[in-house]
């Protein structure tokens, strides 16, 4: 019972987490934005189950789209955002390990062709075509971030507290 509970709370917090962070535009594009909420959708598959760290990515995730402004968005970043937090693995001792270090590599095609898809469907592939570029560097961007913070967290322990 504990254990379940540690993990709601945690998915919770990363979901408020992914959802705050994703609203603050750090780079504002035609279609979207750059955001660091994705960050912490990976830093959920590193701390988190897989189904809770899905849960909270997509919630979290889901719920930026809405109160920010992009709603017609919502439903392909429920799904997008669950599948990038399963790349990442929990099981290991530390955050950036070489197996999490390697996700960021699926991350990015995710991020790529999932809202390549779903521009596509809401657009028109030309408009999905012109937006990859922004959506390589919102992959490119949080995968650096996650370098960085994952380095810090590791050598703060911070997965062995948690």
């Amino acid at each position: 019972m504990q254990k379940k509970l540690r993990n709601l709370s945690m998915a919770a917090l990363f979901a408020a987490l992914i959802a705050a962070l994703t609203m603050v535009h750090v780079v504002t594009l035609p279609n979207g934005y750059v955001h660091p909420g994705d960050l912490f959708v990976y830093l959920s598959g590193c701390l988190l189950p897989a189904p809770w760290a899905m849960a909270a990515a997509a919630i979290g995730g889901g719920l930026a789209d809405l109160f920010g402004g992009y709603a017609v968005y919502a439903i392909p970043t429920v799904i997008v955002k669950a599948c990038i937090a399963l790349c990442f693995s929990a099981k290991k001792e530390k955050i950036f390990c070489p197996r999490n270090a390697l996700a960021l590599l699926p991350a990015a095609v995710l991020t790529m062709g999932g809202y390549f898809l779903a521009d596509n469907v809401i657009y028109s592939w030309a408009a999905a075509l012109a937006n990859l570029p922004a959506n390589l560097l919102q992959a490119a961007g949080s995968a650096a971030l996650f370098v960085l913070l994952g380095f810090a967290m590791d050598k703060a322990g911070v997965k062995r507290r948690v």
